[in-house]
């Protein structure tokens, strides 16, 4: 268990993909699918989950260039502006057919949600992630009465790592960075927490790039939200 102090904590901050929600099955499929709308040499790459895991975490836009790039060896990406635009448009339509269909909620999330409702912590959730696909999925997933507040990619100006999401968050919320809680899964959250001047706590089964979490910049790290305790 983790022991944290209450009165340490007006509020938490909770990114979604990777801490909350394995969405990586709902990355591959919509991916695979937009590739598929996509001239060759796209159209016949198999998208794999573990270059899925290192790609996802800054955003739909940057999730998109990576692969295009691993693709073509970086062209797409720098060059091929109407290659990008019709990935993006292609992305967005599959992702909206199979938001949440092959995704879960990790283990214990609910459990930890719940408790710290029960405990009087106002929660938003933070996510580089469009917001409406936020929502969606939040809503698809029955997490959504825990977040009358989701700040998604296309809220502010700038997404995590930068932290301009999280000091918008504290504004909603009309709390302070250092006693507003960030619960993420890599070091997009901790640099932004660390930025923005919030503790951060990081779960160890997300994404974090393919990177081991340990090795991020954060006050603590659990296996389970349900591990960590109010005192």
């Amino acid at each position: 268990m983790l022991d944290w102090p209450r009165s340490n904590v007006d509020a938490v901050i909770v990114d979604l993909d990777g801490t909350m929600v394995d969405t990586l099955g709902d990355f591959v499929q919509a991916l695979q699918r937009m590739v598929a709308d996509l001239p060759l040499p796209y159209r016949d790459f198999v998208v794999e989950q573990a270059l899925v895991e290192r790609l996802v975490g800054k955003g739909s836009e940057n999730l998109i260039k990576g692969l295009l790039a691993h693709i073509d060896q970086g062209v797409a990406a720098t060059d091929n502006v109407a290659l990008f635009e019709q990935a993006w448009a292609s992305y967005q339509h599959h992702y909206r057919a199979i938001n949440g269909r092959y995704s879960e909620v990790y283990p214990g999330v609910r459990d930890a949600l719940a408790g710290w409702q029960q405990a009087g912590l106002p929660m938003v959730c933070v996510t580089n992630k469009p917001a409406a696909f936020a929502r969606d999925l939040l809503q698809e997933k029955g997490l959504a009465p825990f977040f009358p507040l989701v700040i998604g990619g296309d809220t502010v100006a700038r997404k995590k790592p930068d932290p301009m999401p999280l000091l918008h968050a504290c504004e909603r919320l009309g709390t302070v960075p250092g006693r507003t809680l960030m619960v993420g899964d890599s070091s997009n959250d901790a640099q932004a927490a660390r930025a923005a001047g919030c503790p951060v706590l990081l779960v160890s089964y997300g994404y974090n790039h393919g990177e081991p979490v340990d090795q991020v910049d954060a006050d603590a790290v659990v296996d389970r939200l349900t591990q960590l305790r109010w005192i």
